[in-house]
């Protein structure tokens, strides 16, 4: 095959006008256009007046060494070999391997284990993602929280919960083995060349589903509703685990433990602390979720364009240094997306943002947040970033009107030092209700001097961030974990063999396609394979 990089194309167009632009280019037969295989597509709005989608295509030909001898001067064509899909091999384990958790980094995790044949044990604390779409619905319509279940636990992880969102800066091979996962349990096949692949919170239940039902289809098991509670050791080794479910403690006798938690399973980070497990408090970020309308995003991005029904809906990503070199950023932004109710302990107030696959919503949403390093932190204890987080969503929760309302303010009044009285042209999709609060009431101060250094700096970026109507809801604060479960060079816990710390609520991951990836890692390793690096 031949690999055809940087064709671009007009808003409107086909996939017969790529190959017929390929034919023309290249002075030979069109390709077909039924075995265009499309290896990346991408919008370039950097030029209003010439938006444009970019490709990466590879394709067959006639005479194909000819053809590209005959190019060889053009460095967007080269030659182009598929790597087809392959299960791994299988593997022997003298006892069934644990996992503990059911989000990315867990799901893949016991994937790869089912297909190695080694029959993996999944405890999940929350439900399966039918019943949690449930104890979600009942938490954003009538406030009524289970810290079992909830937009943070249950199967898929709190990403099940976003806008599954698959970026990632790691340029690995194992990122291919998650799409294809994906992909081959029912997640959109563009995923597999979307410059920006994103799944969707609809679709990205029924994929999570299918995930389940092949690893108990290869003799997995999926325990749901199982609360891992402690282990056992023998000559510093995993000999046991427990859990609890309905009440009733019960123990698996393994060596080998997958613990992939999650950054809000802080039940189970004091328990690893009291056992003498090896942590480390790490950075993470704290701020809160702003609202445009995507009618304006669009406009501020596309301009004339704006509303082109080929240009899917605009986001961004931004980022700055304050006065002191904190940095400021927006994170996990959602399309034509909603601001959600993340609680999963009670009198809290904690948000996050979530799209559909279609992202057409009417409002955008973007956490923006504001670094923290343990230094920032009241004492060095190894949760003392856990508290910091917790005290920030208590304050919100009171400040609000203790009845998981979040706090909300216009970033006109915020920027001026005023409490809102009234909004704009920006509605918030918080679902549980808001009170007019400024954020100085529940963030530290450093954070809201930094969000106001940043905001009008981002304004001159994009322009509907000068917007004073634009609402900001609070606080984020589960952007990733504040500690690191410390593990040797065999990924596994340097406290305790056979137990893998793994994906973010370990400190190794930062998303769900690097959870995923960990937990392949992890996976690998719990096997005997050296795979880390690949």
């Amino acid at each position: 095959m031949i690999k055809y990089s940087n064709i671009k194309m007009p808003p409107e167009h086909t996939i017969n006008d790529i190959t017929a632009f390929i034919g023309k280019k290249l002075r030979t037969s069109q390709p077909d256009p039924s075995r265009l295989k499309i290896i990346k597509k991408s919008v370039d709005a950097r030029r209003k007046d010439d938006i444009h989608f970019v490709y990466t295509v590879a394709f067959t030909c006639e005479n194909e060494n000819a053809v590209l001898k005959k190019n060889s001067g053009n460095k967007n064509i080269s030659s182009y070999k598929e790597i087809p899909y392959s299960l791994p091999q299988r593997a022997k384990l003298s006892k069934r391997p644990v996992v503990v958790g059911f989000g990315p980094a867990g799901m893949f995790a016991a994937l790869y284990l089912a297909q190695c044949g080694v029959r993996p044990i999944v405890l999940e604390r929350g439900l399966d993602v039918d019943s949690r779409k449930e104890k979600v619905r009942m938490f954003w319509e009538k406030g009524i929280l289970d810290t079992e279940c909830n937009v943070q636990f249950g199967e898929g992880g709190a990403g099940t919960f976003s806008d599954g969102k698959l970026n990632t800066g790691v340029n690995n091979p194992l990122s291919k083995t998650v799409f294809e996962e994906f992909v081959r349990h029912g997640a959109p096949e563009e995923i597999m060349y979307e410059a920006k692949p994103h799944i969707g919170t609809d679709k990205l239940s029924e994929t999570v589903k299918n995930i389940r039902n092949d690893i108990i289809s290869l003799g997995g098991e999926v325990i749901f509703g199982a609360k891992f509670c402690g282990y056992d050791t023998e000559s510093g080794r995993i000999k046991a685990i427990s859990y609890i479910k309905n009440g009733t403690e019960s123990t698996i006798e393994t060596d080998n433990v997958i613990l992939a938690i999650g950054h809000s399973a802080r039940d189970v980070f004091y328990m690893l602390k009291n056992r003498n497990v090896t942590m480390q408090p790490k950075n993470f970020s704290v701020g809160v979720r702003i609202e445009h309308k995507q009618s304006d995003l669009d406009r501020s991005m596309y301009g004339e364009m704006s509303g082109h029904p080929s240009l899917p809906a605009a986001d961004y990503k931004l980022s700055v240094h304050d006065k002191n070199g904190r940095g400021v950023y927006t994170f996990c932004m959602c399309p034509g997306g909603v601001v959600t109710a993340s609680s999963s302990e009670e009198n809290t107030v904690v948000t996050n943002g979530m799209s559909y696959y279609a992202r057409n919503g009417e409002n955008a949403n973007s956490a923006v947040l504001v670094g923290i390093t343990p230094d920032d932190f009241e004492n060095d204890d190894i949760t003392a970033g856990i508290e910091f987080q917790r005290k920030i969503e208590k304050a919100a929760f009171k400040a609000a009107g203790a009845n998981y309302s979040a706090p909300v303010c216009l970033v006109g009044d915020f920027l001026s030092k005023r409490t809102s009285e009234k909004f704009g042209n920006v509605t918030p999709s918080y679902p549980i209700g808001t009170t007019f609060v400024p954020p100085d009431d529940y963030l530290p101060d450093f954070v809201c001097d930094a969000l106001r250094y940043a905001l009008p700096q981002f304004a001159e970026k994009i322009s509907c961030f000068g917007s004073p109507d634009a609402v900001m809801t609070g606080p984020e604060t589960r952007s990733s974990s504040p500690v690191r479960i410390v593990r040797d060079e065999t990924l596994s816990s340097v406290s305790v063999k056979g137990l893998y710390p793994c994906g973010e609520g370990a400190g190794y991951a930062g998303g769900i396609v690097t959870a995923a990836m960990d937990g392949l890692k992890c996976a690998m390793a719990a096997v005997g394979r050296n795979n880390r690096s690949t």
